[in-house]
């Protein structure tokens, strides 16, 4: 399968969900941006990894499980998210066998599995499917553009012209309202297959 290298772009509080984050994503030839929702923990143990001159006092949960790995002579070699269905992504870590070449892949959720990539540097991917349904483009704004907000409410988008769908998705991806930029995306997708 042809999969698309992802890499992280950052790491922000949501606006929308109170207590999560997200982990932003984006394709490196195309720079689709991928936003993932993750809890306070993933956000803070991803944001170590990156980090590799901080140390905490007690090993973290990924620290632990990235020591065992290495103690068991496995290496990391990739993270796939491979579906994304009614909003939850999905992912494997893909690991090596050091002493016989095996290959092992285990489920796990996204932010846990890229917690462990950062830990090993490991490659991130995706699919062309992932990227086409959850990903976000986000393109330059026009200098002079009026501002307009989009409340999130999508009884209101039908009345929307499409430049004005894509000028709410910049502003939603800027202001990294992702729920709202993903409604924008849907409502754009649909228009866009009706004219096809």
């Amino acid at each position: 399968m042809d999969y698309k290298r992802l890499i992280i772009r950052g790491i922000s509080y949501s606006q929308t969900q109170s207590g999560a984050y997200a982990l932003l994503l984006e394709h490196e030839e195309t720079n689709v941006k991928l936003p993932v929702v993750i809890g306070n923990f993933e956000a803070q143990s991803i944001s170590l990894g990156l980090e590799k001159d901080i140390h905490p006092p007690r090993p973290l949960t990924h620290d632990l499980f990235a020591k065992f790995v290495l103690s068991a002579d496995f290496t990391l070699t990739s993270v796939i998210i491979y579906q994304i269905l009614d909003g939850v992504f999905f992912s494997n870590i893909n690991f090596k066998n050091n002493a016989n070449g095996e290959e092992l892949i285990l489920d796990a959720r996204t932010s846990d599995a890229v917690a462990m990539a950062v830990r090993f540097e490991a490659p991130i991917f995706t699919t062309q499917q992932v990227l086409s349904e959850a990903g976000i483009l986000l393109e330059l704004e026009e200098p002079g553009a009026e501002e307009e907000s989009f409340s999130g409410d999508s009884g209101n988008l039908t009345a929307l012209t499409l430049e004005d769908l894509h000028k709410l998705l910049d502003d939603a991806v800027k202001d990294e309202d992702f729920d709202a930029a993903l409604e924008l995306q849907q409502e754009i997708k649909r228009r866009n297959k009706k004219i096809d």
